[in-house]
């Protein structure tokens, strides 16, 4: 039956290996993890029981460029689907959520952020979801690579909407990752399903390169093939420029891609990469997940990966239609202390952790109301680190998020406001009344006062969020929401600020150690005694009964010695008033030894922004030192 439906709705004669296994699971309504290898056929595992379960199947995505692609292919096929993003129109979002309210819809491709809006949560509930599908569900471990803290929500966001059951999907998960996932989604072990890493049609290649020698070597084998497909990773947004740069001046018609550049110009690139029309990117991880091309014929590390795991994700983007692809690290250790100040950047500070459980501790009510960036900015910790901070005191039972509302809603370009009063009567007449007569008119859009209309009318602010949704459904204007506020009940005031803290950072510099570690991990990896395609699949629990793939370089060449970094000057000989001097002035009260370190390694933090930080002369002057000794000669220099 599965085999005709299959063959019914997509035109495939018959599934890749696990597809039908995990399919079933879903269709006898369990909960299932699906860990297939990239491009190996994961989202069938949706699409087709999606068909086929009763109500519709929303989807959580990290990236709208994979949702995009995933789209693409439903819409292909005749599926009915739909995404939800920032990208869509007003009268396009009201009709992609009304087709899912009337069930005309099968698949909803949302980001976890979306359960954060109030108008979708209220939409949310008059909806008939069958099954939820995290794709890249690492994301939801604390052990994953990719950790996103917003995905530690998902098991409450399953409960309070009634979703009976839940499909995890990755292409990287330990046996520790896997373990959290189940507990956190409630998944038996019986239903994971894990196809295996290992892919004999990738040729797995260690190079020792030096950082002189590195732009040498990666321009000799492009050259050796210069109309395939290829990608290049680097570390660094500069690197990235630079290295398209000396491949031009080379004859290799080669772009840069990175976080950088206007998101219009990142996706027009990936779309002419997409088409053939671009064979060769220079770009850093922010060039991936969304890539579903069949045939990418190389994946080139010109820097060192971040861990074992992105090394797989990214050299997975390769020889997808099974055919024979080249995957090449050009391996020195020239990058590794780089690797290292990204992780330092993202451990706050013990203070700012104090100064958070202050803010808390202090609050008036029971209510605590924040703006994540405008926090982050505050306390100078980086969005992520703080969204995980919140979900740690929301594991400590100190917090707990409540909801999320925003602070601004406004409107334009609608029908005379005297005119949608008068299409109502009695009370309801009254309260759209009160809701114009409290709102203020700008160049372009009229900004509703949400408080001023609750101290004037017995009402709440649900209802008024609902009627300015209802207005702009009938089309009579434009809305727009900014300005998120996430709301937190406080469960427990008695804890003692300094000894929380302490645990806080605790738990922070145990998430260092282990980042850290990751990174020596992958050199041990890189520098391996036995056979590198063997090492990568039982990294991730996969037995393979061979001792040489036949597919690597140590199988080749045997073991590689990674190249070591370039000897650096003594950081005694650079004098410090002229390194830190113009810093000291600039930063202010916002001062402390920890930021300069961070300036002086080229790590940005939030305290940096709106003063020009990162224009200054010696921003990342010591990019290329160990964080721990440029901050012990900080130390060393501001007490003598």
């Amino acid at each position: 039956m599965l085999e005709e439906k299959l063959k019914q709705y997509f035109g495939f004669e018959s599934f890749k290996k696990g597809q039908k296994e995990v399919i079933s699971r879903v269709l006898d309504r369990k909960s299932a993890i699906a860990i297939f290898p990239t491009g190996a056929g994961k989202s069938l595992c949706y699409q087709l029981p999606a068909l086929m379960l009763p109500g519709i199947t929303l989807v959580v995505s990290p990236l709208l460029s994979l949702m995009k692609d995933q789209l693409d292919f439903l819409l292909e096929h005749n599926i009915p689907a739909a995404r939800l993003d920032s990208t869509l129109g007003r009268e396009e979002y009201n009709r992609v959520i009304e087709k899912a309210k009337s069930g005309e819809l099968k698949i909803l491709m949302i980001s976890v952020e979306r359960f954060k809006n109030e108008r979708f949560r209220s939409n949310l509930q008059q909806m008939d979801v069958s099954l939820l599908v995290v794709d890249e569900a690492h994301c939801i471990s604390e052990w994953g690579h990719n950790f996103r803290p917003e995905y530690l929500k998902l098991p409450a966001y399953q409960k309070e909407f009634a979703i009976p059951q839940v499909l995890l999907l990755t292409a990287t998960a330990t046996e520790q990752v896997i373990d959290d996932m189940c507990v956190k989604l409630e998944v038996l072990r019986d239903n994971v399903v894990a196809t295996g890493f290992y892919r004999k049609n990738l040729f797995l290649q260690v190079t020792p390169a030096t950082a002189s020698g590195k732009m040498g070597k990666l321009l000799e084998r492009i050259k050796g093939a210069p109309s395939q497909s290829t990608i290049v990773y680097v570390t660094l947004q500069k690197t990235a420029e630079a290295v398209a740069e000396f491949l031009c001046g080379n004859g290799i018609d080669a772009s840069f891609y990175h976080a950088g550049m206007k998101s219009e110009d990142r996706e027009l690139l990936q779309n002419q990469f997409m088409a053939g029309e671009k064979v060769c990117i220079v770009a850093t991880i922010a060039f991936g997940m969304g890539i579903d091309k069949k045939d990418i014929r190389r994946v080139f590390h010109f820097d060192l990966p971040k861990s074992i795991e992105n090394y797989s994700q990214e050299i997975g983007r390769s020889g997808r239609d099974d055919e024979f692809a080249w995957c090449e690290v050009l391996a020195g250790r020239d990058n590794v202390n780089i690797l290292e100040n990204f992780i330092y950047g993202d451990t706050p500070e013990k203070d700012a952790i104090v100064e958070l459980l202050q803010n808390i501790k202090d609050n008036d009510g029971l209510l605590w109301e924040c703006k994540v960036l405008a926090l982050s900015r505050e306390l100078n910790i980086r969005p992520l680190p703080l969204k995980t901070l919140l979900v740690y005191l929301d594991m400590e039972g100190i917090i707990r998020p409540k909801l999320t509302y925003f602070e601004e809603y406004a409107f334009k370009n609608g029908v005379e406001q005297g005119a949608i009063i008068n299409k109502f009567k009695d009370e309801r007449k009254r309260f759209v009344s009160a809701i114009f007569d409290n709102c203020v008119a700008k160049k372009t859009w009229t900004s509703v006062d949400i408080d001023g209309v609750i101290a004037r009318y017995p009402t709440d602010r649900q209802r008024i969020v609902t009627a300015l949704n209802y207005f702009e459904e009938q089309g009579w204007f434009e809305l727009q929401a900014k300005q998120a506020v996430d709301v937190y009940d406080i469960r427990d005031l008695e804890f003692n600020v300094d000894c929380l803290a302490d645990k806080m950072y605790d738990l922070f510099a145990k998430k260092e150690t282990n980042e850290i570690q990751r990174i020596y991990n992958m050199l041990a990896f890189f520098e391996s005694d036995s056979c590198i395609s063997k090492g990568l699949a039982e990294y991730f629990g996969e037995h393979i009964e061979a001792e040489l793939c036949g597919h690597c370089s140590y199988c080749k060449d045997g073991k590689a010695v990674l190249a070591e970094s370039p000897k650096l000057r003594p950081l005694e000989v650079f004098d410090f008033e002229e390194v830190a001097g113009e810093f000291i002035n600039v930063i202010g009260e916002k001062f402390s030894e920890g930021n300069l370190t961070k300036f002086l390694c080229g790590i940005f933090t939030p305290c940096f922004y709106r003063l020009g930080i990162k224009q200054l002369e010696f921003f990342g002057k010591f990019e290329n030192y160990p964080f721990g000794e440029v901050k012990k000669w900080v130390k060393f220099k501001l007490c003598s």
